[in-house]
């Protein structure tokens, strides 16, 4: 059993998903009790992925017993085991969420819910970039009927702008695997790292032309600047428990850039990694600029969480630019703390909305919330650790990124994301006072809220806590990590013996 754990990540959602769309009407504890199982169960397989990661091992699943590079293959190391927990983590809390109440306002949500699981995680352990391509594809199937999940003016006007740009995205993904494959006779990544080194010359130009066209649609999926326009729309107007599993669709995209740039595009490609690297590092400091500008403009709770994204991708996307172990091994840490912490603020806002009633999460005065108290002392919290104030995890995560900054790089990244932290705290401070302290008089707005709501939002923002808990063991898991992507020779010389010793 234990060899067919990798595949249970995708086999797992895809049964489920068929499962809850075979039973489309009526029965709603059954969707959510197989929902919920299957994502606890998600849950427990990704635990066992990452024990199995943590040995150091790159393993890998051949499906139909076709061996790399013919046929289609799993891969499994500490990065996309890493990744797959973070997403069943993050699915726990959305899923038992919107079931208090939201999954019932739309028809097939927990078997849409799941199969966006499955191309999530999919995107996450394939080995070759044709599969990726289709993982994609089904993450984005999924994520277009849910944003539209409940209906309603501005989700279907955010559906489009959303819609539009991905299918442009995914129209360039093609063109971009077409290319390299034309180049290098094959998908199977590492057999195209393997194979980079011996490229004729004539071809040199056709591995830069797809890199560079690979980097555009995974800028565009991680929304970075001048490609995030999409996303703080359609994150602000998609359901809670939507939004909340789409704070980890940016870091597939932010996955994808560290995973087919360190594997195919490094020192075997004539080093393209070091192009890709230097565009992302000035992209990603504009990000900053502009999600901090964002977040201080931002008149709408849901808006500003948006944006706030934004500010984790200029992050995010900066240590991928910095180009070293230790910035890497600083970026997962933070990719983890903030992946987790804007989910749970998502589920938030949702609550405060429905407690203040007409206003909404618009951040104006309204009436005193029932549960006003309880929810302060939430946002309070979620506040302090997505800003990156001592003592929650969103400190020591930056404080690592900061670290990692050398020579030159200290001096563009230090004040600007300082800077970005700063309008992050002003931006949330302000919407704290505006929400729970200047409240008119009268009688208290809104209704108790469900246990499943107060589950789902308390499971995401406790990371937080947890992440200083466990601080020591969770860095010493992405320094190794950083150290396995920097080494694409292991995964190389595992999937294509044959491939000889590759740098």
């Amino acid at each position: 059993m234990i060899q067919h754990l990798i595949v249970l990540p995708v086999v797992l959602p895809l049964v489920a998903g068929i499962l809850l769309l075979y039973q489309r009407q009526g029965m709603v504890w059954y969707k959510r009790t197989v929902s919920v199982v299957s994502t606890v169960g998600l849950l427990f397989v990704a635990m066992g992925l990452v024990s199995q990661a943590n040995s150091g091992d790159v393993t890998y699943y051949a499906l139909g017993d076709w061996q790399p590079p013919f046929g289609i293959a799993l891969v499994l190391d500490r990065l996309s085991a890493l990744m797959l927990l973070v997403t069943a983590l993050l699915a726990v809390g959305a899923v038992v969420f919107a079931c208090g109440g939201d999954d019932e306002k739309g028809s097939n949500f927990h078997g849409l819910f799941q199969w966006q699981l499955m191309g999530i995680n999919g995107a996450f352990l394939t080995g070759d970039l044709f599969n990726l391509f289709v993982f994609f594809e089904v993450l984005l199937l999924a994520s277009y009927a849910l944003l539209l999940h409940g209906g309603g003016k501005a989700r279907i006007q955010a559906s489009v702008h959303y819609v539009v740009l991905n299918l442009a995205g995914s129209s360039l993904f093609l063109i971009g695997v077409g290319v390299l494959y034309g180049a290098t006779g094959t998908l199977n990544m590492a057999d195209m790292a393997s194979r980079m080194a011996e490229l004729p010359a004539e071809r040199e130009g056709l591995v830069v032309a797809g890199a560079l066209i690979l980097l555009v649609v995974f800028g565009l999926k991680a929304a970075i600047l001048p490609l995030y326009f999409w996303l703080p729309r359609a994150y602000a107007a998609a359901p809670a428990p939507v939004a909340a599993l789409f704070a980890v669709m940016t870091k597939v995209g932010i996955y994808a850039i560290l995973r087919v740039y360190s594997l195919i595009f490094g020192d075997q490609a004539g080093n393209l990694e070091a192009i890709e690297q230097s565009w992302v590092w000035w992209l990603s400091l504009a990000t900053l600029v502009a999600a901090g500008v964002g977040v201080m403009a931002a008149r709408d709770l849901r808006l500003l969480i948006a944006y706030l994204v934004l500010i984790s991708v200029g992050t995010l996307l900066a240590g991928v630019g910095m180009r070293s172990p230790a910035a890497t091994s600083a970026l997962l840490y933070y990719l983890i703390h903030t992946t987790l912490i804007t989910g749970g603020l998502f589920l938030l806002a949702e609550m405060i909305g429905l407690q203040r009633g007409k206003p909404g999460t618009r951040l104006v005065k309204g009436r005193p919330m029932v549960q006003g108290s309880a929810l302060a002392l939430a946002f309070f919290f979620g506040a302090i650790a997505v800003a990156g104030m001592p003592p929650l995890s969103g400190a020591f995560g930056k404080a690592l990124m900061l670290n990692a900054a050398e020579g030159t790089q200290r001096l563009w990244l230090w004040p600007l994301l300082l800077l970005a932290g700063l309008a992050s705290l002003i931006a949330l401070s302000r919407a704290g006072s505006t929400l729970f302290w200047r409240s008119h008089r009268g009688n208290l707005s809104g209704s108790p809220l469900s246990r499943y709501q107060w589950f789902g939002m308390l499971w995401l923002l406790s990371a937080s806590l947890l992440l200083v808990v466990f601080a020591n063991p969770v860095s010493d898991y992405t320094q190794a990590t950083a150290e396995q992507l920097a080494n694409p020779g292991l995964v190389i010389d595992r999937l294509i013996p044959d491939a000889g010793d590759t740098p």
